[in-house]
C-alpha cells in the first residue's frame, strides 16, 4: 500500500494521523565532510584572505568548501601572503598544479561594516579574470563568502552558482518539531517554527520568501503558508479530511495539493490566496506528492492506481495520466530538474530506499546512492546538485550529491534528526 512505510513524506504523516518566526534560535552548525571521487575537477587555489580574522566567519574556508561540494573543483594547498592587490607569480602556482587562483582581503570600515574584496586569476594563461568588492554587516559575512563562491563558480563554469541560496528542512528533537531555514551548506540555520506536532512537506515559493508546509498543530493535517522574513502565517487549505503535499507552480500563482475532502486522496489545484479550488485527478487510487515540470505544463505525481506506488505524469490542467517509472514496484517522491531533463525519486530496492535519477528523454534510470533509507530529493536551482534526507550512524541526516552520485556531502546534525529538505530558488528575500 502507498501509505505503508513510515517516514515517507506526507504518506508517513497521513498514516500516523488517524510559534511564530522571530529572531530565531541557532541550531548546532552542520559539519561538512566530502566523500567520493568525481571525474575531472578544476584545481583551484583559494588563499586565506588577508586580515580575514576581522570577519566572524572564515571567508576562504567557506569558499573552498562551497566549490568542492559542487563536484566541479578540487582545492589546491595555498600558502598565505597573497591578496587582491598582489601580482601573483603564476609559475609558482602552475608548479602547484593550480588552474585558477583567488585571493582577497577583509577591512573593517568606520561604520562597522566589512569591506570584502577578491580577485580571480587564470593561472594557465597568467591573466586576471575578475575582481569584486562588497561591503556587508558582520552578520552577513558568511553570505558574502557564498556570493564570492558563486562568482568564481560562474566565471569558471559559465553556469550560475547556488551557494548563496537557502534550504529548508524539518528537525525533530525529542517530541518537538522545527521548521528550519539554513544556507545551502547547512550552516547559519535558524528556526522558523516549532511545534509539538509534526511539520512535513515544506516547499519554497518561487519568490524565495514564502514556505508552504503541512502542519498538524490543529490535530489534523492542514496546509499553511509562512513568510520567512516576518513569520506571518496563514492557512491555505483546511478542508474536510486531510490536506497535504503542497507544490508551487513555477510562476507561484497556485499550488497543487493532495486532499481527501471528497473521499480518497486526490490531486487538487488552488490559487495562492486560497480561492479557485479545482480537482485534477479522478481516480479511485491514492494520488499524492505532486510536483510541476519547470515550464508549468505538466505535473508529476505518485499514485498506486497500478497496484503499487509509481510516478505518473499528466497535463497541469488535468486529464489523462501516463506512467513514468517502471523499474521496481515502489517509486515515490518525484522531483524534476530545472532544465526538465532529469527526474529524481526514491526507489525501493530489496527493502532499501535509494535515491534514483532518470533521464526523461530516454527513460533510463540509475541509482546514485547506496543507502537504505533515503527520502525527499530536491534539486538545486541550477540543477547540478540534489539534496535528500538519509540515515547515517543511527541518525537522519541531509546529503547533497552530484547527479552522477560521485561527490556526496553529508550535512551532519548532532542534536536532532533532520528530514524533508527543500532547496530554495536563486531569489533570496
Amino acid at each position: 500500500m502507498l501509505a505503508s512505510v513510515s517516514r515517507r513524506r506526507s504518506l508517513a504523516a497521513l498514516a500516523a494521523l488517524g510559534g511564530s518566526f522571530g529572531a530565531g534560535t541557532a541550531l548546532a552548525q552542520l559539519r561538512i565532510d566530502i566523500a567520493g571521487v568525481g571525474g575531472t575537477r578544476v584545481p583551484v587555489a583559494i588563499v586565506d584572505f588577508r586580515d580575514e580574522s576581522r570577519s566572524p566567519q572564515p571567508i576562504a574556508a567557506i569558499i573552498r568548501a562551497d566549490l568542492e561540494r559542487s563536484g566541479q573543483f578540487r582545492s589546491v594547498d595555498a600558502p598565505a601572503g597573497l591578496s587582491e592587490t598582489s601580482v601573483p607569480v603564476f609559475g609558482d602556482w602552475r608548479s602547484r598544479q593550480a588552474d585558477a587562483l583567488a585571493a582577497g582581503s577583509v577591512t573593517r570600515l568606520a561604520d562597522g561594516r566589512l569591506d570584502i574584496r577578491f580577485k580571480l586569476w587564470d593561472v594557465v594563461k597568467g591573466s586576471e579574470l575578475m575582481g569584486q568588492a562588497q561591503a556587508v554587516l558582520p552578520d552577513d559575512a558568511r553570505l558574502a563568502a557564498h556570493r564570492i563562491a558563486d562568482a568564481i563558480y560562474e566565471k569558471l563554469t559559465g553556469e550560475r552558482g547556488v551557494f548563496a541560496t537557502r534550504m529548508a528542512y524539518v528537525t525533530k528533537a525529542g517530541s518537538r518539531f522545527s521548521l528550519v531555514v539554513a544556507d545551502a551548506d547547512g550552516e547559519g540555520a535558524r528556526v522558523a517554527l516549532t511545534s509539538p506536532e509534526p511539520i512535513i512537506s515544506p516547499a519554497w515559493a518561487p519568490n524565495g520568501r514564502e514556505l508552504a508546509y503541512v502542519s498538524f498543530e490543529s490535530r489534523k493535517a492542514t496546509v499553511r503558508i509562512q513568510d520567512v522574513q516576518t513569520g506571518q502565517r496563514r492557512v491555505l487549505a483546511d478542508f474536510k479530511g486531510t490536506n497535504s503535499a503542497p507544490a508551487w507552480s513555477p510562476d507561484g500563482s497556485q499550488l497543487a495539493l493532495s486532499l481527501s475532502r471528497e473521499g480518497g486522496t486526490q490531486l487538487f489545484v488552488i490559487n495562492r490566496d486560497g480561492s479557485g479550488l479545482r480537482r485534477l485527478t479522478q481516480s479511485g487510487a491514492i494520488d499524492t506528492e505532486a510536483c510541476y515540470a519547470p515550464d508549468g505544463s505538466k505535473i508529476y505525481f505518485v499514485s498506486d492506481r497500478g497496484g503499487g506506488p509509481q510516478i505518473y505524469r499528466m497535463p497541469a490542467s488535468g486529464g489523462s495520466a501516463e506512467r513514468v517509472t517502471f523499474g521496481g514496484n515502489y517509486n515515490i517522491s518525484p522531483a524534476v530538474s530545472p532544465d526538465g531533463r532529469t527526474l529524481a525519486y526514491i526507489s525501493r530496492v530489496n527493502g532499501a530506499f535509494r535515491l534514483t535519477v532518470m533521464d526523461l528523454a530516454s527513460g533510463q534510470s540509475q541509482q546514485i546512492s547506496d543507502g537504505n533509507d533515503d527520502e525527499s530529493p530536491a534539486f538545486a536551482p541550477n540543477g547540478k546538485l540534489i539534496v535528500y534526507a538519509s540515515r547515517a550512524g543511527g541518525k537522519e541526516v541531509l546529503m547533497t550529491t552530484t547527479l552522477d552520485g560521485k561527490i556526496k556531502t553529508p550535512l551532519l546534525v548532532t542534536l536532532a534528526e533532520v528530514r524533508e529538505p527543500t532547496w530554495g530558488p536563486f531569489t533570496r528575500q
